[in-house]
């Protein structure tokens, strides 16, 4: 029986707050422990790859060493773990409808009505497991791109909750999100964060831990508060402030 644990990190609030650096960064703690450690980034759009992505919205294209044209954050992981990530650490949407078409076409499903769940996040979990097999990983972290309540990426929520039901015990689930200091007010502000809690608790999904992201250290009377009402343990609350090099984040 397969022993490889899984991390799914997803976003809360808003985009840009950092989710491949968390995961870079979770991924280089691992290792420092004698853990061997591999990522995954799953991207919601509908194109098959990162390459015909404009950069100037999208971002950097980074080529893995086996032509896999994919999100910069693979370019991150690769930095932090010290190690090539190759092509089947990526998938966006259209890369999974397009084999899952292909299998459909070739009657690969024997005649089944073929839907989006299971046939969908079967091919995830697939992917996900064949990534396990194949670096022999004791964890495979797993970056959810976009933003928890986005119904773009729920069925990479579905697949991480059903993979839970199907491993117990080997499935965990991290929250970046962000926590905003309205100038006006010059207070740290948890309601948004809550929110992005409870959006994961409609997708069935309860966090078992919580980065918090804001430009300064959370104190205490917020982790409480983040723990209390988001139902995650105080030493699980996680503060991230702004820093000046992503090398810090470690």
């Amino acid at each position: 029986m397969m022993k490889t644990k899984f991390i799914f990190v997803a976003g809360g609030v808003m985009s840009g707050i950092g989710k491949g650096i968390t995961v870079a960064s979770t991924g280089r703690i691992l290792e420092n422990y004698g853990f061997n450690v591999t990522a995954v980034k799953i991207d919601p759009y509908l194109n098959v790859d990162a390459g015909t992505m404009n950069p100037t919205e999208h971002g950097e294209v980074f080529v893995t060493e086996d032509g896999m044209e994919s999100d910069q954050d693979l370019g991150n992981y690769e930095r932090f773990l010290n190690k090539d990530i190759l092509r089947d650490n990526y998938m966006t949407s259209g890369s999974l409808y397009r084999t899952v078409i292909d299998k459909e076409r070739n009657l690969k499903y024997g005649g089944k009505c073929v839907q989006i769940i299971p046939h969908i996040t079967d091919e995830i979990e697939e992917r996900l497991l064949k990534v396990a097999k194949k670096t022999k990983a004791d964890f495979v972290l797993v970056e959810i791109g976009g933003t928890v309540g986005e119904y773009e990426n729920l069925l990479f929520l579905e697949t991480g909750r059903i993979m839970k039901l199907k491993m117990p015990g080997q499935i965990l689930f991290m929250l970046v999100s962000y926590l905003p200091i309205p100038a006006m007010i010059g207070e740290m502000k948890t309601k948004p964060t809550q929110h992005a809690v409870r959006s994961m608790n409609y997708a069935g999904i309860q966090p078992d831990i919580i980065i918090a992201r804001s430009s300064q250290p959370l104190d205490n009377i917020r982790k409480q508060k983040v723990s209390i009402f988001c139902n995650v343990a105080v030493q699980d609350v996680i503060s991230a402030p702004d820093i000046n090099s992503i090398y810090e984040v470690p």
